[in-house]
């Protein structure tokens, strides 16, 4: 079956692309906003872009042509951490998606404990095990769309705070100890589940 994107509902197009391209990681976004409102909420479209130096990116929708607080405070301070999400904390980043007004902290909202970062000013997730600081390098709002499209944010991380639980030696992440949670369709999360190994060609 083809299926062109243009000719069906958004919400459609948002059905088959988030039921296919998965398993996808949580970039639990903290941001600050100029005035010093703290705001912290979850994106599944996050991922890494690159190493050297090293990178990630996450995008946030803009429903009725709208930006949500975090795109308002990120391109506003041109800073963010990305907080990521473990089993632990799987339940409170899911309360902290609930759509709430701007004065609104997220971070008792989820009953979380806010900690200073070292070179951003928005606040990281003491209960996250892995944390980035972060400052925006680019932005890209999506052309052509029909309801307000979505926004790329990439930002160069300055800083990582790995906490020692997850820490193996020559920089390793412990995968047993971090236990990481990932975004599936729907209402669908996914733990890492079996884990195989593939050598590449030499």
């Amino acid at each position: 079956m083809h299926i062109d994107p243009q000719e069906i509902d958004p919400r459609a197009v948002y059905k088959l692309l988030t039921g296919s391209v998965i398993p996808r990681p949580i970039g639990w976004i903290s941001s600050i906003s100029p005035e010093g409102i703290p705001n912290l909420a979850p994106f599944s479209y996050f991922n890494a872009v690159g190493e050297d130096p090293p990178h990630v990116m996450f995008s946030t929708i803009r429903p009725n042509n709208t930006n949500k607080d975090t795109l308002n405070n990120v391109l506003a301070t041109g800073e963010f951490v990305v907080n990521m999400v473990t089993e632990d904390t799987v339940e409170r980043m899911n309360r902290t998606s609930e759509m709430v007004p701007p004065d609104v902290d997220e971070f008792e909202l989820g009953g979380l404990t806010p900690i200073a970062s070292v070179k951003v000013k928005p606040f990281r997730v003491a209960e996250s095990p892995i944390t980035m600081e972060c400052k925006v390098v680019h932005h890209y709002t999506l052309e052509d769309h029909k309801n307000g499209g979505a926004t790329i944010v990439v930002g160069r991380i300055v800083l990582f705070h790995i906490d020692e639980s997850v820490l193996l030696d020559d920089y390793k992440i412990n995968m047993q100890t971090y236990r990481p949670v990932s975004r599936l369709a729907g209402a669908n999360y996914a733990k890492l589940g079996e884990i195989f190994t593939i050598k590449r060609p030499i």
